[in-house]
């Protein structure tokens, strides 16, 4: 166990190494982690196999619907490349006492990577495409980000906070602007105890909540900022009946990326067979779907299906120079192998009235 002087602000106790982490085996293919470690807040979400992170984005939603109306949207520069070696294992010997997996996890870190025939060693960072590295970075986080902030959630804020973080994503929304801007600070400074850094660029504090349309109309400021998170652009909006929700809508970035990525697809694809194609081209639609079929996305769901549709349809016209397929036989033709934009996902307040008792 260690002092107080080595492992700063920790708090966990001894009696709970026993119960949230069972490293079992040796080999790093069978090597798992039974339970991760959580902090005892309902509000803070760990990067688990039960927890996608559309459900994750979903619980952001949720959230900020209680008197939100400040949203740090912060990001971590480099995370998995800054992560130390150091203090990394003095977190896994806080909670695992078998000094063979411990010994076996700092090999792991120090393996290094094959590059063009050259292995490439480094003091920082987790092993890229290793096994274990998602686990080991989220248990960094665990320490440096949830138990910290946990505490500075009961002991500093004023007001209504939330926090919600996916592997190395996190929005942290707060009542009242005093909390976000003393929350902000410290966190740069705990971050610089654990060698981390926010990315200046990537993080900023902005008004968002049932309150921010109105506050900013009243300074003369406009509609009230947007953020990203996990693939969805958050904004402030009304229901039908003139109730404030949080609206989702695809990120524009991912969704050309995406696009751009399927035009060099179809074109590899171009001679394929037609059925071949079609399947594919089905799999990807359907898959698009269970991840963005959230509520309010339909605009976004039904501009995806028809640029893909448009990109095979302009791919199946290059195969021949003199045969020209038009649009009306196309769509004729592929029609049962483009499934219909769906929404997949329950509004968030339906599903977390289920499963979970929600802490604020």
């Amino acid at each position: 166990m260690k002092s107080a002087m080595e492992m700063p602000q920790l708090w966990e106790s001894a009696k709970d190494a026993d119960s949230h982490s069972c490293l079992e085996n040796s080999p790093q293919k069978t090597l798992r982690v039974s339970h991760i470690p959580t902090a005892p807040a309902a509000n803070i979400y760990h990067f688990k196999n039960f927890k996608n992170q559309t459900r994750t984005s979903a619980d952001t939603t949720f959230h900020v619907l209680p008197p939100i109306n400040w949203v740090l949207d912060a990001d971590i520069r480099g995370y998995f490349d800054a992560i130390s070696h150091e203090w990394l294992e003095k977190m896994i010997e806080h909670r695992v006492w078998d000094r063979r997996i411990t010994a076996l996890i700092g090999k792991w870190l120090r393996a290094g990577v094959l590059e063009d025939e050259e292995l490439k060693r480094s003091e920082d960072g987790t092993p890229q495409g290793g096994l274990v590295s998602p686990v080991l970075a989220n248990v960094y986080l665990h320490y440096v980000f949830d138990q910290w902030a946990q505490q500075w959630r009961k002991r500093e804020a004023r007001g209504a906070m939330i926090i919600v973080r996916y592997a190395d994503d996190f929005v942290v929304g707060f009542e009242h602007r005093d909390d976000a801007d003393r929350f902000q600070s410290g966190l740069s400074e705990r971050m610089r105890k654990f060698e981390l850094e926010l990315l200046g660029e990537k993080t900023r504090l902005i008004e968002f909540g049932r309150h921010a349309a109105s506050n900013r109309q009243r300074r003369g400021e406009g509609k009230p900022e947007t953020f990203n998170f996990l693939g969805f652009t958050h904004i402030c909006g009304k229901t039908r009946g003139g109730r404030f929700t949080v609206f989702r809508k695809t990120m524009r970035k991912r969704m050309q990326a995406k696009l751009g990525e399927l035009k060099k697809e179809f074109r590899q694809r171009m001679h394929a067979d037609l059925r071949e194609q079609g399947e594919w081209v089905s799999s990807v639609l359907r898959g698009h779907n269970q991840y963005y079929g959230v509520p309010f996305n339909s605009p976004s769901l039904h501009s995806f299906v028809y640029h893909v549709t448009e990109l095979w349809y302009r791919a199946l016209r290059r195969r021949s120079q003199k045969a020209r397929l038009t649009w009306t036989h196309f769509t004729r033709k592929v029609k049962r192998w483009v499934p219909a934009p769906r929404i997949c996902h329950p509004y968030p307040s339906q599903r977390l009235s289920r499963r979970f008792a929600v802490i604020t």
